[in-house]
């Protein structure tokens, strides 16, 4: 059967709605390009945020550059994979040429939602990975440990016991974490009530060895930098959480159209060759 804007068959049997081999080739694809990029940026300092304390002193310059390597890395990672899934699918025949497009870029887009779950997986297992080497599970866990307060204001806390004490107190570790459980209040709403700051500036006074006067302005500078961290860490969550919003949804159209153009070269029999000619050979 032939007509306008029919492919006539070609001795090619008709193929499934949704063809998972390309499917899975381009996520894999997209998930190895993203990996491969974001770990290039991490590594030359191209990060929101990160456990390390000298990230806090980065400008609003390089959280915006970080922002916009983000959405490089989505375009090209689901610009690669989105047109792997289009040219590697197999062929529809006889199917309407709109038809032909619309199923290319559908596959774009499951393409597109593979490659976000493989990454997932692949954040969850590295998360995962660093908070045992952050807190151990064969050590004390719970209330002898705090990861966030680690995370955020391990600074602030190093400053609070600093002494030239030699400490042996074996609830000392305990001691540091509830002070850094503390100190992540003082951003809240209520704040530090004035019942903690006493507690912290006995804990530090006793720890340090310091007069009941300067535990008190000790703690009281440090509970300020803390606040201060505590907003800067929270406006860099905010940023980052904007921009990956805003690269997956770039990346979702980039697919989309990515998947298209792959699939009219199919159909085109284009052969991509790595050249300077600029010109498009077919088979």
């Amino acid at each position: 059967m032939s007509g306008p804007g029919v492919v006539v068959p070609a001795n090619v049997a008709e193929a499934p709605l949704i063809d998972w081999r390309a499917i899975i080739a381009g996520a894999v694809v997209a998930a190895g390009i993203s990996v491969t990029l974001v770990a290039f940026g991490s590594a030359i300092g191209l990060s929101i945020a990160s456990t390390a304390p000298t990230w806090r002193d980065s400008s609003a310059w390089l959280w915006t550059l970080s922002g916009i390597y983000l959405v490089f890395v989505a375009l090209c990672s689901f610009g690669f994979g989105g047109y792997v899934a289009g040219r590697m699918r197999s062929r529809l025949r006889p199917v309407v040429a709109a038809e032909i497009e619309f199923r290319d870029g559908m596959h774009g887009l499951v393409t597109w939602g593979l490659a976000i779950l493989i990454g997932a997986v692949i954040a969850v297992a590295g998360a995962s990975a660093a908070s045992r080497a952050i807190a151990p599970s064969t050590g004390a866990a719970g209330a002898a440990s705090s990861v966030a307060s680690e995370n955020i204001v391990a600074s602030e806390l190093d400053e609070l016991f600093r002494t030239d004490r030699t400490l042996t107190d074996a609830d000392f570790t305990y001691r540091r974490a509830e002070a850094g459980r503390i100190l992540l209040k003082s951003s809240s709403h209520a704040g530090i009530s004035g019942e903690d700051r006493d507690y912290l500036s006995n804990m530090t006074a006793t720890i340090t060895g310091l007069s009941p006067a300067d535990a008190d302005a000790r703690v009281n500078r440090v509970i300020a930098e803390s606040k201060d961290e505590i907003h800067k860490g929270r406006v860099a969550a905010v940023l980052q959480a904007f921009m990956v919003g805003a690269a997956l949804v770039l990346g979702l159209a980039v697919s989309w159209f990515a998947a298209e153009e792959g699939g009219r070269e199919r159909e085109a029999n284009y052969i991509p060759v790595w050249d300077w000619s600029w010109r498009r050979r077919y088979s």
